[in-house]
């Protein structure tokens, strides 16, 4: 008992999630995956910290 307002709360939402358009932010989202240099912390690329070790190899 009490099953039928369960059910009808979830086909409810799976309405909403399904026919909705949420507002998306493409500034946002385009920043976050080109990865742009006022987010991301100022890292050197790895190859170059082996570059740096190996040069009194090459002495």
């Amino acid at each position: 008992m009490g099953r039928g307002r369960a059910k009808a709360k979830q086909t409810k939402v799976a309405r909403q999630l399904k026919y909705s358009t949420p507002n998306t932010d493409f500034d946002s989202l385009q920043r976050e995956l080109s990865g742009s240099e006022d987010t991301a912390p100022d890292r050197r690329d790895p190859v170059d910290e082996w570059a740096d070790e190996d040069e009194w190899r090459r002495a």
